[in-house]
């Protein structure tokens, strides 16, 4: 077990501060750390369970852009967690402990980070992969949506992974309760993640607004992301970012994309429509057709397919098998400029050179290579040739 030291206990509150915190929980390293808040590991006394507490400085209390300070905005976060409870895709919160200055909120612990923190490791996830993770982001979403919650905040930062890299959604800081016609006009969320009319209902005094469908949108940047390992939208000037966002201006550029199938780059099409209203609902994203080839058990039994496979395989082994018998290939090029690199026709060059020259050029002995071009030919043979000449001149 690793024990803080003393550079990151020193923004632990004291402990007359958080009495109740302290009595069941043993806080230990920092895991990260935010504007207001720290998250820790820590342990359960009790059981000796690992958790991770979110501690939330809120003595200064200041107003966010709704309006709301941050003690508030906590208390709407802790009610969000509750109602959406219970779903294996959503992180689960543990406990809660309020204080004059303090908030401390206990979650399960995802050892293993940031969906974020993983992409950047890999670069990019594979179809397989992808499908897992955005499946269950939209099961997930779903679920939310179904208790008329708004995320407002996705993006692979706010994805956890757990033990079996399992997704957990976190950070519900700017989630809201909506009725299902209301429409929100607060400027929140990431700006490479914000959808089109989310952006304009915070420019223009005759925007219609925004729901549930901004979820969406953020979903097909994730999955963009995932395959490739860069946002659909991202450039370094922040107001051409903006107008791509809201023109729904995009590409599946080359080269990155030109391995991935037409089945992803149709999901992505449709949940990264500009229109809201024409833009593919959680439901019907999951009922796209890159979701059902996958059953619960794998990949659908495809005969035809498997038994390619088994022939490719089988004639894999059978080539392996006789490559040590395989002559080297060998073009007219080689054979005419390098003939000496081909083991058979280096074989034949100085079996020739042995019977014209009567010795062998032995190997790794340059000086001895160079015999192959004296002109001494072997003394039989050139009796031979002598004879040869004279009979045909008589």
């Amino acid at each position: 077990m690793v024990s803080p030291s003393r550079e990151e206990t020193d923004d632990l509150p004291d402990k007359d501060v958080a009495k109740d915190f302290y009595a069941k929980y043993e806080p230990k390293e920092l895991l990260g750390r935010g504007v207001s808040s720290t998250v820790r590991r820590c342990v359960e006394k009790e059981t000796g369970k690992d958790f991770a507490a979110k501690i939330i400085d809120i003595s200064g209390d200041i107003d966010d852009s709704q309006g709301l300070s941050l003690r508030e905005t906590t208390l709407r976060e802790i009610q969000i967690l509750k109602l959406v409870a219970g779903h294996p895709y959503i992180i689960e919160l543990h406990d809660v402990f309020d204080s004059t200055t303090f908030i401390f909120l206990v979650f399960e612990l995802c050892k293993n980070g940031e969906l974020f923190d993983y992409l950047t490791n890999v670069v990019a996830l594979s179809e397989k992969k992808t499908k897992g993770i955005m499946k269950q982001l939209l099961e997930a979403i779903e679920f939310i949506h179904s208790k008329n919650v708004v995320h407002r905040d996705l993006k692979p930062e706010n994805i956890l992974l757990d033990d079996d890299f399992n997704i957990k959604i976190t950070d519900f800081g700017f989630a809201k309760v909506v009725k299902p016609q209301e429409r929100q006009f607060e400027l929140c969320g990431t700006p490479g993640y914000l959808a089109p009319e989310l952006l304009k209902a915070s420019m223009y005094e005759n925007a219609v607004g925004y729901n549930k469908e901004v979820d969406i949108w953020a979903c097909g940047v994730i999955m963009y992301t995932l395959l490739v390992g860069f946002p659909p939208f991202w450039h370094r000037k922040q107001m051409i970012m903006l107008r791509n966002i809201m023109e729904g201006k995009f590409e599946f550029c080359s080269p990155e994309w030109d391995d991935i199938t037409e089945l992803p780059k149709d999901l992505i099409r449709k949940m990264l429509v500009v229109d809201p209203l024409k833009r593919l609902t959680v439901s019907e994203a999951l009922k796209h057709e890159f979701f059902q080839v996958v059953t619960t058990k794998g990949r659908i039994f495809d005969a035809r397919k498997t038994f390619q496979l088994g022939m490719l395989c089988v004639r894999a082994i059978v080539r392996l098998k006789r490559l040590k018998y395989t002559p080297e290939p060998l073009s007219i090029e080689v054979a005419r400029n390098y003939p000496y690199r081909i083991k058979t026709l280096r074989k034949v060059v100085d079996a020739c050179a042995f019977r014209v020259y009567c010795h062998w050029v032995k190997r790794g002995e340059v000086q001895n290579r160079a015999a192959l071009f004296e002109n001494r030919p072997k003394i039989e043979l050139k009796q031979i040739y002598t004879d040869a000449m004279n009979t045909i001149t008589t």
